[in-house]
């Protein structure tokens, strides 16, 4: 009850921000609108979930090919409602790691393929990275977006830079892990089963690693093409709304504002994302156009998530431990 009430406050503060913003000259701006960009922009979210459904299939090796097309794109909308509604995304690598459970995938395959993913968006938003930075050098950029812009590479290569450092030394950390874990009164057993778990993850991270080049490559230019779709959609909306912005401020501001709501650890990032956008947005198109374009922006990739994943999740995840239960209780 607690995570709804959470959820809950988090979607109001997300929808006070552009109202407070626009003021009156937001239900008019959103008005005029076009509903053919809109129904086309939920397109592209569509052929998002396609696109993640094919990397899912692709990452998981043989025991994808099991897994049919409308069944994985079903998993990763359940994955990504799960993400949008848990703090800091959380809940998504568990609810990935239960629905393929369920087509016969190890949690640590499952959790493999995750994990992969994640590399890979982070190996896309570096290569972004290094493309605006080529761009600025033959382009002036104003200050906000030379700000935006430095502000990006400094949060991707801390990222970076911890990552490297948990591949680096990962026994180091599984053993100081292990510390903990006893420090903390964890029985041996227990610590003993945590440890092969993880070295079945590390196992299966390998192997998906070994993947052939050719599969690894289409994963990575599918990676591309969904974060092209997924971040050229507050471009789109701003043009719709007669705002001139050009695609790679637009780029920073999503990718600063989403970074924002995920170290919130909000759910989905409701209100931080909202509130960073805006002030962001607002010195480059306008409070009222900055307003439209957040309502629009985040009601495509955020409350779009909500509605269309929630009945997916309910149908793939809640109601069969729902039954279980039931039957237990009988």
């Amino acid at each position: 009850m607690s995570r709804l009430v959470w959820l809950g406050a988090a979607l109001l503060l997300g929808a006070v921000v552009p109202l407070w913003l626009g003021g009156a000259d937001l239900l008019p701006r959103l008005r005029h609108f076009s509903p053919t960009l809109l129904v086309g922009l939920l397109g592209m979210i569509v052929l998002c979930w396609v696109i993640n459904a094919w990397r899912l299939r692709l990452l998981l090796g043989q025991q994808g090919e099991h897994l049919k097309v409308v069944r994985s794109v079903g998993v990763v909308m359940a994955t990504e409602f799960a993400i949008c509604t848990t703090p800091g995304g959380s809940g998504g690598p568990v609810a990935l790691i239960a629905l393929l459970h369920r087509e016969g995938v190890s949690a640590a395959r499952s959790g493999a393929a995750f994990a992969m993913d994640q590399l890979n968006d982070l190996l896309f938003f570096f290569c972004a990275m290094l493309a605006i930075a080529g761009y600025a050098m033959f382009n002036r950029l104003g200050h906000s977006q030379q700000s935006m812009l430095m502000g990006s590479a400094l949060m991707l290569c801390a990222a970076l830079l911890l990552l490297l450092a948990l591949l680096r030394w990962r026994r180091q950390v599984m053993r100081w892990n292990g510390r903990m874990l006893k420090r903390l009164g964890m029985a041996a057993s227990r610590r003993r089963r945590w440890a092969r778990k993880l070295l079945r993850f590390v196992q299966a991270l390998a192997q998906t690693w070994r993947l052939p080049k050719r599969t690894l490559t289409l994963v990575f230019a599918l990676t591309c093409a969904h974060w092209g779709l997924r971040y050229s959609v507050l471009y789109l909306v701003l043009q719709g709304l007669g705002a001139n912005l050009a695609w790679i401020p637009s780029f920073l501001v999503q990718m600063l504002a989403l970074s924002a709501g995920q170290f919130s650890l909000l759910p989905g990032g409701a209100g931080a994302a909202e509130l960073t956008s805006a002030t962001l947005l607002t010195p480059l198109v306008g409070g009222s156009a900055a307003a439209a374009a957040i309502v629009i922006w985040r009601g495509i990739t955020y409350y779009f998530y909500l509605l269309a994943g929630a009945p997916v999740f309910v149908c793939l995840l809640a109601r069969p431990l729902l039954q279980r239960w039931r039957r237990q209780v009988d």
